[in-house]
């Protein structure tokens, strides 16, 4: 029987991940984690944290304010402050154009692996 991938959505990711996405050290994650109320990761019982994708967002909103924007922490605080609506809005539809191309790539590989079948 041929391999067949699953289509699963992690709902939690480590900090190692995270730090790793966006090419940081952990200190920093966590550094930021007490700077900005809006990272809030849920620790388990042994108290690693776990980043949730809304967490990942986030973080990826202040990476972007802070490394490539260059802001101030205090200056993404306001930032983040006063336009948090636009950005929740902005997020959603970059979230929506990738699940479009996700879905778009799904029929691809489906219509390749059908092709595959035949041959």
């Amino acid at each position: 029987m041929p391999y067949k991938e699953t289509d699963t959505v992690k709902l939690y990711y480590t900090i190692g991940e995270v730090s790793e996405m966006f090419h940081v050290n952990t200190s920093l994650v966590r550094f930021w984690e007490k700077e900005f109320d809006i990272l809030k990761p849920k620790k388990n019982k042994k108290g690693n944290r776990l980043f949730t994708p809304e967490d990942l967002d986030n973080f990826k909103i202040i990476h972007n304010l802070v490394k490539e924007q260059g802001l101030t922490l205090e200056g993404a605080k306001k930032y983040l402050k006063e336009n948090r609506k636009a950005l929740k809005h902005e997020l959603k539809t970059e979230r929506s154009q990738f699940s479009e191309i996700e879905n778009k790539l799904r029929k691809i590989r489906n219509r390749l692996q059908e092709l595959k079948e035949k041959l």
